[in-house]
């Protein structure tokens, strides 16, 4: 649900805070003694059940997200809506948003492993109405300056985490096409006083990609945005830095699954170059994804070990794409392969040893690991992965998880 989501702001008893994963932490108590105390690795994870005509997510306090196993809801928060936590990583806090309305509402971890509220802050202010999207929408800086990217309004608030109030905004107007909606990736990079945040487009209705790409930068130090445009591309939302120093950006899977759908007029699925210090895309580079890989439909440009980065390639022997299927069910289905791009030659391995997913994927960082996102058809549930190792799976919750932090 690349649709980085919105999420709701919502009023939790301290009774409720407590959230415990898998065995669960003893016996079944007063809720707020069900913490996770100790000094390990802890982890929040924040899923959305969409089963349902009202959705709902749960918020789960685990310290096993390395291991293989199953995170139960039986003790988790309630969150309504479409909710997101996120925070810096190892900080103790969590923060936790939601499509229902534009609060963000601070949980600190106890010395004794429990989540307790400890303040609110409202962007309803700056016109959003919202929060949500990807968890990455939500960047921090330290912790008394942090950055949302807000779609729907064509900003960047400016707020303070510690002490929890709006501090400023950049308008990205320029961003704004009549007619279209513009999605910021779920997968900016972070350099050296710089955030590098890609932007696609897409149609307002019916099914299509816009022929634009771009690269929203934000100097850290100044608050100074860079907007720079290319017209040679479509829906580039991933991104990875080469061993060059130059930013690599590519189509993401939804919009290589809209030219296998769609085709006609869909932008070809491409790669394009961009000079983070010149705020410049290279006009000579522009490579077609499916050339890489040695043809077929292929998105995505995911952060890979030394200099490399994975392409995600559809085996229409495990997905086939019938007429009519709609995009998103192509972007989602389990056939899609792992591709290692070197991004000095752009020459591609496929890599035989990672078993076939879903298109659409998120990293996360654990104590000892990064993990991607598995998917279950019907957004019914969600796996943990480890980027290496065969792509060994780890903990499963239900719904979809769009959102995972190590508190401790």
């Amino acid at each position: 649900m690349k649709r980085p989501v919105s999420l709701l702001s919502f009023q939790l008893t301290s009774a409720a805070l407590a959230l415990s994963l898998l065995a669960g932490c003893g016996e079944k108590e007063d809720p707020i003694k069900q913490c996770n105390a100790g000094t390990g690795p802890l982890y929040a994870v924040t899923t959305q059940l969409l089963t349902t005509d009202t959705p709902q997510s749960y918020v789960i306090l685990t310290d096993k997200a390395e291991q293989a196993g199953t995170l139960s809801l039986d003790n988790a928060t309630e969150v309504p809506g479409r909710a997101l936590g996120v925070g810096i990583p190892k900080s103790g806090s969590l923060y936790v948003v939601s499509d229902e309305n534009a609060t963000v509402t601070r949980y600190t971890l106890t010395s004794g492993g429990c989540l307790e509220e400890s303040g609110t802050v409202s962007f309803s202010g700056k016109g959003i109405s919202s929060l949500g999207e990807y968890q990455n929408n939500f960047q921090f800086v330290s912790a008394t300056k942090a950055y949302y990217f807000d779609g729907t309004t064509a900003q960047v608030v400016i707020w303070n985490p510690t002490e929890m109030k709006v501090t400023g905004s950049i308008a990205l107007d320029e961003l704004t096409i009549p007619g279209t909606t513009m999605a910021f990736s779920g997968a900016p990079l972070v350099l050296d006083n710089q955030i590098i945040m890609p932007v696609g487009w897409r149609p307002t209705s019916g099914v299509g990609i816009t022929k634009k790409a771009a690269v929203v930068t934000i100097d850290t130090r100044t608050d100074e945005a860079f907007i720079t445009t290319d017209n040679r591309c479509g829906y580039t939302h991933d991104a990875a830095v080469g061993p060059d120093g130059k930013v690599y950006i590519a189509t993401e899977v939804y919009g290589a699954a809209v030219y296998r759908v769609a085709g006609g007029d869909t932008p070809v699925p491409c790669l394009l170059k961009f000079d983070p210090q010149s705020h410049t895309f290279d006009a000579s580079f522009y490579k077609e994804l499916s050339a890489l890989v040695g043809g077929g439909t292929a998105g995505a440009l995911i952060p890979g070990p030394q200099g490399t980065a994975y392409v995600r390639v559809l085996d229409e022997s495990i997905a086939p794409v019938s007429e009519g299927t709609h995009p998103r069910i192509v972007a989602s289905g389990t056939g899609w392969q792992w591709w290692q791009l070197k991004l000095d030659t752009l020459a591609a391995t496929r890599m035989t040893d990672f078993p076939s997913t879903t298109g659409s994927v998120f990293l996360y960082e654990s104590e000892n690991q990064t993990l991607y996102t598995e998917f279950a058809a019907g957004a019914a549930s969600t796996t943990l992965h480890v980027l290496g190792e065969s792509g060994k799976a780890t903990v499963s919750t239900q719904g979809l998880s769009f959102s995972f932090l190590q508190l401790r």
